[in-house]
């Protein structure tokens, strides 16, 4: 039993500084666009994929192989930090990706980020793009799920462009 705890903490089964940084930039268009997309502009998205930088230089415990996953998460509650706990600090002016950053989808991309309400660009990007449950984010975003479900249909509304029927509470 000792020994099966010894390997279990031994240092080279958890993520180190260096393999954060390899991970960080082998994926650093993808998170950089996750930033954006959740924020909806550049200047928000920087600001949040720099505390994750950080965030990531000095987390513990977290397993190897595990730095992607975590650095996202990590992003994901910068973003929701800086938008809905630090709303003074956010820009609030609504971009476009830039030309110079390359993805394969830049129309679907600026349509979300274009979302009026954050918290429908939440909502959609964790939950329908991430594949976080709606019970994770309710908590996430201090919300309930009922909140949740409701941002998620509102976002898939507008994103389809289609104009949703009046609901009984309108009638």
């Amino acid at each position: 039993m000792n020994s099966f705890r010894s390997k279990l903490s031994a240092p080279a089964d958890y993520a180190t500084c260096s393999d954060f940084r390899e991970s960080l930039l082998d994926n650093l268009t993808p998170l950089y666009v996750l930033a954006f997309v959740l924020t909806g502009n550049h200047a928000d998205a920087e600001q949040c994929f720099v505390a994750t930088v950080k965030d990531t230089v000095i987390t513990d415990g977290v397993f190897k192989g595990w730095e992607h996953s975590w650095s996202k998460r990590c992003l994901i509650i910068n973003t929701i930090r800086h938008v809905f706990r630090e709303p003074g600090k956010s820009t609030g002016k609504q971009q476009q990706i830039r030309g110079e950053v390359e993805i394969p989808s830049p129309a679907t991309i600026n349509a979300v980020a274009a979302l009026a309400s954050p918290i429908q660009r939440f909502v959609f990007v964790i939950s329908v793009l991430e594949g976080y449950s709606e019970h994770e984010c309710a908590i996430l975003l201090g919300r309930t799920s009922r909140d949740v479900r409701e941002a998620r249909i509102h976002a898939l509304w507008q994103l389809s462009g289609v104009t949703p029927p009046l609901s009984r509470a309108a009638g």
